[in-house]
């Protein structure tokens, strides 16, 4: 996770998904990466824009434990960075949202940049540096492992609606980990996963509805949520549940 990172937009012409912008004071805080990856995840304690490295030349894994809202807003800023998006899950309805930011090809048909799955094993589209691919694994609090990453540029994001014993396994294996605001048990369930010290866990259980900690090896990163217009616009207002 770097401080300093921007989400990129590839591609020859149009955009193909809503672009994100920032108050020009911000921009002294920022510094353009040397590698792609780079997306947006909200601002820091002094209002510094933060970012993560969703995808990357190594294959990674994402927790996310909390809504569908966060979930969305990472997978468009994801899109805006250039990757295509794959989501399994069992209620497809939901995920249309990121189908119809994905925008159409020249002749109407809707772009190919986001494929709505089952909650069955498939076949991936391959994912290289020029076309990274994230795919979104909306299967409940103890999720399959149906799609790996196995492959350089694959990051798979397992979005749990809550921390559940049995997804220790899948969590503890994670390269990054976004918790929203916990309840009290399932605080104390992410200090024995992660081995929090009581402090931290007991801020998980007063984070606000636009708020999110990232996780990771040597990593606790309190961060609040910004949406930019257009996003709230698709997804609504911030929110936690779904």
């Amino acid at each position: 996770m770097s401080r300093s990172r921007l989400a990129h937009q590839r591609g020859s012409g149009q955009p193909i998904a809503p672009g994100f912008s920032v108050p020009a004071a911000m921009l002294e805080a920022v510094s353009l990466p040397a590698e792609w990856g780079g997306v947006i995840l909200g601002s820091g304690r002094d209002g510094e824009p933060l970012a993560m490295s969703v995808l990357r030349p190594t294959p990674t894994r994402v927790i996310l434990v909390g809504g569908l809202y966060l979930a969305r807003q990472v997978a468009m800023r994801a899109m805006a960075a250039g990757a295509w998006i794959t989501v399994a899950t069992g209620r497809p309805g939901t995920w249309q949202v990121l189908a119809r930011a994905a925008g159409q090809d020249a002749d109407g048909t809707p772009a190919p940049t986001v494929k709505l799955r089952g909650l069955v094993p498939a076949e991936l589209p391959p994912a290289c540096e020029d076309a990274p691919l994230l795919v979104l694994h909306d299967g409940g609090a103890v999720p399959q492992e149906l799609f790996p990453p196995r492959s350089p540029w694959q990051t798979t994001l397992y979005l749990l609606p809550y921390l559940h014993q049995h997804a220790a396994g899948t969590a503890g294996t994670a390269d990054l980990v976004l918790l929203q605001r916990l309840p009290a048990g399932q605080a104390q369930l992410a200090a024995r996963i992660w081995r929090l010290p009581p402090p931290l866990a007991q801020q998980l259980t007063t984070l606000r509805d636009d708020e999110v900690v990232a996780l990771g090896r040597n990593l606790w990163l309190p961060v609040r949520l910004v949406s930019a217009t257009e996003e709230l616009r698709i997804l609504g207002p911030v929110r936690r549940g779904d």
